[in-house]
């Protein structure tokens, strides 16, 4: 059969099996490449048609499908969309949009449907199997581990408050094992024909994390029941970000490394070996941010960043110049960044001490938060006032992988 438009060729085939659509555009395709006398042009217009036809035949199974789906399923007394919900939580439960919307319910006291209550108990079952709540578990209502949207939430936002948070390197491994991190390697070198070649031992840096907690505890009004499930869930982000994050972004700078993780400041800084001093009282001169960039060693001044608070870069940066009366400081006009020292980008972090300035490779200092943030609630805290107390815990660390990494611009004592 003939067709003259492709619309004659759908109409005759919108009814075939895609099967049969197949078997006669396999027919098609054998004739255009053995009989020289076919009509190519009418083979091609039909063979539109077919094509139109076959979308069409799978454009509505998938909706008959959808259909089904969501019909009752008198059998189980759920739907069939539930039960496909079932099959995808042979996953990560944690990733999963029923344990999303169980968690939020459960913190704001809604009831949870029947594959939210069955998502729930499945996730207090690995935290409970992964002893993730062994220490604080025993007088709140419920105690759930942060649903993985909503923590890469927390951190995505974190990382965009600036300071040096989104300038480390962030980890997701268990505590006190040793992961390999890699430093800068010595360039390859001129080879003789024939000569030998010394084999060269590299030293791989490790890091390995701790555990330290990080709490915060927070209330808010039992109005919060009649919250939407996203709007408590941006508030929830906002909150953790401040606090947990935050509390992050200190300890990378001022951590002390006892009960807390490591900060930047805790590395042993040593006077015209890893660190330039400038005089008490004054600001730091030219001078002493060329020494300082020349005490960073070779193969990290690649990526290389200046940090300091913005206190500092307006009173003890903003008017340096060199000997030709040219700032050390340029501003960025585009703001993509805060300036350049001497070519390199400066970062703001006011967790930084007045007066201290670091050059370094940040990604040689790093962040690990092994379990995500657990959120507890609690009904009877706060009995009387009417109000929910919301508990996080994270274990956490921070830690320089690399010391050598980095050095440090700082005001004498005396």
């Amino acid at each position: 059969m003939k067709f003259n438009t492709a619309a004659e060729s759908f109409n005759h085939y919108r009814n075939s099996s895609i099967q049969e659509i197949e078997t006669r555009a396999a027919q098609i395709k054998k004739t255009i490449e053995t009989d020289s006398t076919a009509d190519v042009t009418a083979l091609n217009i039909e063979i539109t048609g077919l094509n139109q036809a076959k979308e069409n035949i799978i454009e509505n199974q998938k909706k008959t499908e959808t259909e089904i789906r969501g019909q009752f399923n008198p059998i189980t007394g759920g739907s069939f969309e539930t039960r496909a919900s079932e099959a995808a939580l042979t996953g990560d439960v944690f990733a999963s949009p029923e344990y999303r919307s169980a968690f939020f319910k459960t913190l704001l006291g809604q009831n949870l449907t029947a594959f939210e209550t069955a998502a729930f108990n499945r996730a207090q079952t690995i935290v409970d199997t992964e002893k993730r709540a062994d220490a604080f578990n025993t007088v709140t209502n419920a105690v759930a581990v942060l649903p993985t949207q909503t923590l890469n939430e927390v951190i995505s936002k974190a990382r965009t408050m600036g300071g040096l948070l989104p300038q480390c390197r962030s980890f997701n491994i268990p505590t006190k094992i040793s992961v390999p991190v890699g430093t800068p390697t010595s360039k390859a070198a001129w080879h003789v024909e024939g000569a030998a070649v010394e084999t060269e031992k590299e030293t791989i840096a490790t890091v390995a994390f701790n555990g330290y907690e990080i709490l915060k505890i927070f209330s808010i009004s039992v109005a919060a029941k009649k919250m939407s499930i996203s709007a408590f869930e941006s508030y929830i982000t906002d909150e953790l970000t401040a606090c947990v994050m935050e509390t992050i972004a200190d300890s990378i700078v001022n951590g002390a490394g006892t009960t807390e993780g490591t900060g930047i400041e805790s590395i042993a800084w040593v006077k015209d070996a890893n660190a330039i001093e400038y005089t008490k009282g004054t600001i730091p001169t030219y001078t002493n941010f060329v020494s300082t960039m020349g005490k960073l060693k070779r193969g990290y001044s690649a990526g290389a960043k200046w940090a300091c608070n913005n206190a500092t870069l307006y009173t003890h940066i903003y008017n340096i110049v060199d000997d030709n009366k040219r700032p050390i400081f340029i501003a960025d006009p585009k703001q993509e960044s805060i300036g350049y020292i001497l070519g390199r980008e400066v970062v703001i972090d006011d967790n930084i001490a007045d007066g201290d300035i670091y050059l370094g490779n940040w990604a040689y200092m790093g962040y690990n938060i092994p379990e995500g943030i657990v959120i507890e609630v609690s009904r009877e805290s706060s009995f009387k006032s009417g109000l929910i107390d919301y508990r996080a815990i994270a274990v956490a660390d921070t830690k320089p992988i690399v010391t050598e990494a980095f050095v440090k611009l700082y005001e004498a004592a005396l």
